[in-house]
């Protein structure tokens, strides 16, 4: 059963905080939470993301940069990252955790075909148009795993919860 998900990116203050945020508040049985591995620790999310959420009744105002830690890691049940630089590098820190991390935007892990798989790309400092493309993507990518999520939670009662196991690429 999927209780915790981990979403993650590199400065926990864009990407990670919007997906985090989202997911939420479509899943609201299941906790979730975001870190990053570069974490600009402390730092509150960058007005970008604020102000994109906040057009859809979200609030990031009190969001706060923390670091991937063993700790937050290995709590997680899913652990959804932007891109596969950030999977392979979870997976080599915290081997724990092989077999429960995706990129968020690889769909596959969420019933699509193996080929709608898509990387996220950070738009720190890259202005609103680099920020809505990449929440264009994160939208995508919580679709499909809401989806994914809802199903394995529905199912872990009846004892057959599984994500995919293609390690591969996703």
């Amino acid at each position: 059963m999927i209780r915790r998900v981990l979403i993650v990116c590199v400065g926990n203050i864009c990407r990670s905080p919007m997906a985090q945020v989202l997911l939420a508040q479509r899943l609201e049985a299941v906790a979730v939470e975001s870190a990053g591995i570069g974490a600009l620790h402390g730092e509150g999310a960058d007005p970008l993301a604020v102000q994109l959420m906040q057009q859809r009744g979200l609030d990031l105002s009190a969001h706060r940069a923390r670091q991937l830690t063993a700790l937050i890691a290995e709590a997680a049940d899913l652990v959804l990252v932007m891109d596969r630089a950030q999977k392979q590098y979870v997976e080599r820190r915290f081997a724990a955790l092989y077999g429960r991390v995706y990129l968020l935007g690889s769909s596959h892990g969420a019933g699509g075909p193996p080929d709608a798989r898509f990387e996220i790309p950070d738009p720190h400092r890259k202005g609103l148009a680099s920020f809505e493309q990449s929440l264009a993507l994160i939208d995508a990518g919580v679709d499909a795993w809401c989806a994914r999520i809802a199903g394995v939670t529905t199912r872990a009662g009846a004892g057959t919860a599984a994500l995919s196991t293609d390690h591969s690429s996703s």
